[in-house]
């Protein structure tokens, strides 16, 4: 089931009553007006429904007890900055039944098991990166499959590095020396909000299948507390790059991250990708890929699945 994504720009009283997430809004709340025009402008919306909520105004209240059932349905729930950012994360402690099973499995995971992960991680991120180009711009993008193909275990000889170096150099030819800096020009800030919510998606999937985000099979920043989301999603980020040229593409006319920008970026759990040789809505595949890495860790795979952006028509 494809759960919902709802993100509040504006003054919200977000609380809970009967399993709903119940919205109401602070200026018709305390207005002088009748009690039905009151009953009115509250919104209701079933909990088992909600997938990933973004908090980007300073003046949203949320409940205790709708944070708890939130957490309990295995929401992710994201707060912004006051550059409209995402800038945390909270998701449940306690995601699938047999947790600690799963835990102790994933922390003894292997080196070389992790490696090879890693490996197949890499490949298919320069993969995606170069149907991306092909597609989109109509490059050449040989190279990228010849290193794709020339990752070895643990990508010893970083060639993520030199793919991704070939990949932003093309990817926007319209934007002279553009590079990828989460700091950098436009549309590195679009980019960034991308990212922000493809992370959400794969750490909510990563905790359903009962692992810890925060321990990596690359990434190990003791300060990250999503290092494995950060691996797992690096298949997928081509995705976002494609929602991002398009929206380039069809004239929106702001830098600027704007309501109706971020808008469209909540589709992004929606995205048709193919996986398996399936179709299917990112959302359901980043848990088909989390499911896959947690029996990877088990012993029942040794390979990943990931979605293959060459077998998926874009617009």
């Amino acid at each position: 089931m494809i759960k919902r994504t709802l993100c509040f720009s504006n003054p919200a009283y977000l609380s809970l009553k009967h399993e709903q997430l119940v919205f109401k809004i602070p200026e018709v709340e305390n207005a002088p007006v009748s009690d039905s025009l009151k009953r009115d402008a509250v919104i209701t919306i079933p909990i088992e429904d909600i997938g990933i909520v973004v908090l980007d105004h300073k003046q949203i209240t949320v409940t205790q007890g709708l944070l708890e059932k939130l957490l309990e349905n295995n929401c992710a729930v994201i707060t912004c900055d006051s550059a409209h950012l995402p800038v945390g994360l909270m998701l449940p402690l306690c995601g699938n039944t047999i947790q600690s099973e799963r835990f102790r499995q994933q922390i003894d995971a292997s080196v070389p098991l992790k490696k090879q992960l890693w490996q197949q991680t890499i490949q298919q991120k320069i993969r995606n990166q170069a149907a991306l180009l092909r597609m989109v711009h109509g490059k050449d993008v040989k190279n990228m499959l010849v290193w794709a193909n020339n990752v070895r275990s643990g990508d010893a000889d970083n060639l993520e590095a030199r793919a991704a170096a070939y990949y932003w150099k093309n990817m926007f030819p319209e934007i002279e020396g553009f590079t990828r800096d989460r700091d950098g020009v436009y549309p590195n800030n679009w980019l960034n909000y991308g990212y922000a919510v493809l992370r959400a998606v794969v750490a909510r999937a990563l905790v359903e299948s009962g692992l810890l985000p925060t321990l990596g099979i690359h990434h190990h920043n003791r300060y990250n507390a999503y290092c494995l989301a950060d691996d797992i999603m690096e298949p997928y980020r081509p995705y976002v790059d494609n929602l991002v040229v398009k929206l380039m593409r069809s004239g929106v006319n702001t830098e600027e991250i704007t309501t109706d920008l971020k808008r469209e970026f909540l589709i992004i759990p929606t995205l048709d990708v193919c996986i398996n040789k399936r179709r299917s809505p990112l959302m359901v595949a980043v848990q088909q890929t989390a499911n896959s890495l947690q029996k990877c860790f088990k012993g029942e795979l040794r390979k990943i699945v990931y979605p293959d952006l060459s077998e998926t028509e874009l617009e």
